[in-house]
């Protein structure tokens, strides 16, 4: 199921990306709240439901539509000192934050994209709750434009601005929970053409275009601040909207995956169409199997009829061996109908023919419900247990994509998840979903502003490396790894402390990474710790031998000193007379061996000393102590 059997330019592979970031403004793009996540409990909550609308044409959005029948109840937390009226919808929004669309213009200008005339904000409907009103506002500031990558003009669609969502803290069946903390704060957007071949391209280029959005030094930090969308498709198939991918090294498995899925439902497709299945034999026969299931064993139908319940079912037709048909690893075809009804349904999920005996159904069950629904030796039954209206509503979904399997590929919008699979999140949206925003006025965008910003645009990621290895003598791969880490002012405060710039740039880059992959919580250590190290290393009271070490202590102890990591970890600084009485030592224990070797045996004696003070000691100090020694050694009895 690997990537390495995929011939990406056979398949006609197209990948287009929209790259999200966060910017780190003092206010929200359409009010002056401050742009910080709050982690204390909120002091107050209110209580919504979001219903969909005709758009100015009289068409309902299908994603909306489909967000409404969940049926769901929306609570928002809010703060008193931190969130206002805007975002509860009680208050009209201000105006455009300029500080916002100053730097979306500054990327714009950097990729080469022609700033429009006049930002005109839209409304795009959105009403999964993830915004109290209903839609989320955002503009297009920039058109056009390109990024150039491994020597490939990757176009840029357009360069936009638009609020972020609310958080979400909770779901329940009946019940989602958001936090009004992270809802408006600025997104700048970047969509590329469709025009990415592969995933390992894709990756290159999100990356080029967040070091870019990095270069104007107001992005923020840390885990959500960055999204990528992904739309994926390959000839046959559809376009499918990934979104959420935050992780940059995901997308290329994301891609693979989504690439794997589709491929894999045109062969469900074919394989159908051979069996001789067409639209119609798949029919809205819903059968009620409570009775085939009153003395079961399966402890989740157990449930669901002691609260009420009932077991429903759903033949599909020639369908048999298609729900265990694998469609990405560990994933499916039985899990792309589970997940649809369960967003459509709320309930935890579906039981088909192709995984059952099991779970505590037995296979007297198992032919009994066959012979309900008269399903036959080629056929597949799908049901589910829970509260009657839901169970409806699930297999009616599972009916509709089932009928999209003889089509191959739906056209829907998926999560990404943490393992790089993907997730039904909604169908894709229609041409309904945008409409202008009456409550904000357009903002005019004067040449005059524009050739103001280009006199000061920030240092590109390029120029930026150049200087990196220039002025500090960071070679290549040390200087980018300083930028994409995102650690350019941190290393800029550790340089003035004292220490040698590899040092500080390898600290904060390779030791740091290595620690991670050790297991280590390394957001346990703050700025300040790793300044304090930085001061100590550079007035020769801690040395670099011992930074792995203070490092790991810092992860287990959050709050600790360095100092105090120092002083538990026996790493405190030898003093010369602690140093020369080692080198004594190592001497006097290797004596044949300086006899034999003379100045030769500097090497091995070297390392036995480092061995002992190693982290304790400065390396160059201990070597030209042991040189002196060496010279002044004596053997016994000369």
């Amino acid at each position: 199921m690997g990537g390495e059997g995929l011939d990406y330019a056979r398949l006609g592979l197209k990948v287009g990306l929209e790259v999200h970031r966060q910017l780190d403004t003092a206010g929200k793009l359409f009010c002056s709240c401050p742009t910080r996540l709050r982690l204390d409990e909120p002091d107050l909550t209110v209580l919504r439901y979001l219903r969909p609308t005709q758009s100015e044409v009289g068409e309902v959005d299908r994603a909306a539509l489909f967000e409404a029948q969940k049926g769901k109840a929306i609570v928002y937390e809010a703060y008193e000192d931190t969130t206002c009226l805007v975002e509860l919808d009680e208050e009209p929004p201000h105006e455009l934050n300029r500080e916002a669309l100053e730097i979306a213009l500054q990327v714009a200008l950097l990729l080469g994209s022609r700033p429009v005339d006049e930002v005109h904000i839209m409304r795009k409907i959105v009403i999964d709750g993830s915004t109290p009103f209903g839609f989320q506002r955002t503009c297009v500031v920039a058109l056009g434009g390109q990024i150039d990558v491994a020597g490939k003009a990757i176009p840029i669609q357009h360069v936009g601005l638009e609020e972020d969502a609310a958080r979400k803290v909770g779901e329940g069946p009946d019940v989602v929970r958001y936090r009004l903390d992270r809802l408006g704060i600025p997104l700048i957007e970047v969509a590329t053409a469709p025009v990415i071949t592969s995933p390992e391209e894709a990756k290159r280029v999100a990356l080029a275009i967040g070091r870019i959005m990095r270069a104007t030094g107001k992005v923020k930090r840390g885990i959500g601040s960055v999204r990528q969308d992904l739309n994926i498709s390959i000839e046959g198939g559809a376009i499918t909207e990934v979104k959420g991918v935050q992780e940059l090294e995901l997308i290329p498995k994301v891609i693979e995956n989504e690439v794997r899925r589709q491929v894999e439902l045109l062969r469900i497709r074919d394989e159908l169409r051979s069996r001789g299945l067409r639209p119609d034999d798949i029919r809205p026969d819903i059968v009620d199997a409570t009775k085939v299931f009153e003395s079961t064993s399966c402890k989740l139908i157990r449930k669901a009829l002691r609260a009420g319940g009932v077991v429903l079912a759903l033949k599909l037709p020639k369908f048999s061996g298609i729900l265990a048909w694998e469609v990405m690893p560990g994933h499916r075809f039985g899990k792309e109908l589970s997940d649809i009804a369960s967003a459509w349904s709320g309930l935890g999920g579906i039981f088909h023919t192709d995984e059952v005996p099991a779970y505590g159904i037995k296979e007297h069950e198992v032919e009994a419900l066959r012979e309900l629904v008269g399903a036959g030796p080629e056929d597949a039954v799908v049901f589910v247990a829970g509260d009657e209206e839901r169970c409806r509503r699930a297999l009616l979904a599972v009916l509709e994509r089932a009928k999209q399997a003889l089509i191959g590929v739906p056209r829907e919008t998926r999560m990404a998840l943490p393992d790089g699979r993907t997730k039904f999140m909604r169908p894709r949206p229609g041409a309904a979903r945008m409409y202008p925003e009456t409550d904000v006025p357009p903002v005019k965008i004067s040449p005059d502003y524009i050739e103001a910003l280009k006199e000061k645009l920030p240092e590109p990621p390029e120029k930026l490396a150049e200087r990196l290895m220039s002025k500090y003598g960071l070679n290549k791969k040390l200087a980018w790894q300083v930028i994409d880490m995102e650690v350019l002012e941190l290393f800029e405060k550790g340089v003035e402390k004292g220490v040698p710039a590899t040092v500080v740039a390898t600290t904060l880059t390779e030791t740091m990474k290595s620690l991670k992959r050790d297991g280590f919580d390394v957001d346990r250590i703050g700025e300040e710790q790793l300044l304090e190290l930085f001061e100590l290393i550079g007035h020769g009271k801690a040395f670099k031998e011992a930074i792995p070490d203070i490092l790991a202590y810092l992860c287990k102890h959050e709050g600790a000193s360095v100092e105090e990591a120092i002083r538990e970890l026996g790493l405190t600084a030898m003093t010369e007379g602690e140093i020369k009485a080692v080198i004594k030592k190592v001497l006097q224990d290797n004596e044949a061996l300086l006899r034999e070797r003379g100045e030769k045996a500097f090497g091995p004696l070297m390392g036995a000393v480092m061995k002992l003070v190693r982290g304790r000691a400065d390396p160059a100090k201990v070597r030209e102590l042991l040189r002196q020694a060496m010279r002044a050694w004596a053997p016994k009895g000369a």
